[in-house]
């Protein structure tokens, strides 16, 4: 059985925007991102792993990173949980996990079958508060959702407001307030 710990990434996040990256269009500011690729993290990427979790915007959210990384490396074979290194521009830059919901999610109600969640953080120091949090959910749960998946669905901690406004411009809704066994969580989804 999976725990909320493993997978309570989403309010481990250090996501947000850096203005002096981006173009002025119309009045307000937009990215222009690289493409994002999303490949399968392999037990050779568990020593960036542990770096990352180390970084103190990722303890900020993570926790200890010992736990975390002991929680992460231990899903590298388990079959509901989907974990991926994060790049652009050839530069790995994040983690990002994709997971069947199961018993340990079920305050988070009634969910159309095949709902993923997904929670990720950024851990390169250089790449927080330039837009890729946003972009690389985006591009993420865009590709899910045409795969077939019906909804994706995540739980950042309501105080972690980068991670809220991320998941916001990536098409996400807040839904309710949830009790998760690491504490009160914002439920949001992004539907097909």
């Amino acid at each position: 059985m999976i725990r909320k710990s493993e997978h309570r990434v989403s309010e481990k996040h250090a996501l947000g925007l850096d203005q002096s990256d981006h173009a002025q269009t119309n009045g307000w500011r937009a990215a222009v991102m690289p493409p994002y690729v999303f490949r399968p993290m392999m037990a050779i990427d568990l020593p960036l792993i542990r770096r990352w979790l180390a970084e103190p915007h990722v303890v900020q959210w993570w926790g200890d990173p010992a736990e975390q990384y002991a929680l992460v490396s231990g899903d590298l074979d388990e079959p509901a949980m989907d974990q991926f290194i994060v790049s652009a521009d050839g530069h790995a830059f994040g983690y990002l996990q994709c997971y069947d919901l199961t018993a340990w999610n079920s305050g988070f109600g009634t969910h159309p079958e095949g709902t993923r969640g997904i929670d990720l953080f950024i851990g390169e120091p250089s790449m927080i508060a330039r837009g890729h949090g946003a972009g690389l959910i985006r591009a993420f749960a865009g590709d899910r959702l045409k795969a077939g998946a019906p909804r994706l669905v995540t739980d950042p901690d309501p105080a972690n407001t980068r991670a809220v406004r991320a998941y916001e411009k990536a098409g996400f809704e807040k839904v309710r307030m949830v009790d998760t066994p690491d504490g009160p969580a914002l439920l949001m989804v992004r539907n097909a």
